[in-house]
């Protein structure tokens, strides 16, 4: 937690309350559906939350901007990212029904309102959204075709509506087709740990 508050000193006492409680959530969910991996429970707050978190350091999303999270799992990015924007709305879909459960009974036991749940498919969700973000769900181009239809015209933010994921490790082969529209921004500019070293954060306009 003392990570979270070092790189966002700027959260509010309600956002630090709630960022404070998902340590035990998740820990106390992880023994009956795991959606963690048992030593990444232990680090939940460098490895889940701040990179969660790394979108943030991204792009500030404008009061009103709608987000598909691809892929959720037990809500990553979503989550943080719902408690860091309070008047954004985040959607979460998942196909598999019992992790987002995890995520639902989360986001309800620390009162966020702005999140909305789906178990489906991202293939069958048709509602448009200003950005898809996912966090290492499937490669950039899968993610492109399943997703390009949901993205909305109108724009609002400073960069402009599209696909904001979270990916790690060589990724030269999977931009190669995106190389001139593609932004990267590596996530060891903006924080220290060792876990980031790799870390990026992809954005494609659609």
């Amino acid at each position: 937690m003392e990570q979270i508050i070092h790189y966002f000193p700027e959260l509010s006492a309600k956002q630090k309350e709630q960022m404070q409680a998902l340590q035990g959530l998740y820990a106390d969910w992880n023994t009956k559906i795991n959606v963690i991996s048992r030593k990444d429970i232990d680090n939940l707050y460098e490895r889940h939350i701040l990179h969660s978190l790394g979108i943030a350091k991204v792009i500030r999303f404008k009061p009103g901007t709608s987000l598909m999270d691809v892929g959720t799992g037990g809500g990553f990015p979503a989550i943080p990212l719902a408690i860091y924007f309070p008047e954004c709305h985040f959607h979460l879909v998942d196909s598999i029904g019992k992790k987002l459960k995890v995520a639902s009974e989360i986001s309800n036991a620390i009162g966020l309102t702005n999140t909305t749940f789906r178990h489906c498919r991202a293939e069958e969700e048709q509602t448009k959204f200003d950005f898809i973000i996912s966090r290492a769900v499937m490669p950039l181009n899968d993610l492109v075709k399943i997703t390009q239809k949901n993205i909305r015209k109108e724009q609002m933010n400073a960069l402009p509506n599209g696909i904001i994921c979270l990916k790690g490790g060589e990724l030269q082969e999977e931009m190669a087709q995106y190389i001139k529209k593609a932004q990267l921004f590596p996530l060891n500019n903006y924080f220290q740990e060792e876990f980031f070293a790799t870390k990026k954060v992809v954005y494609l306009p659609l």
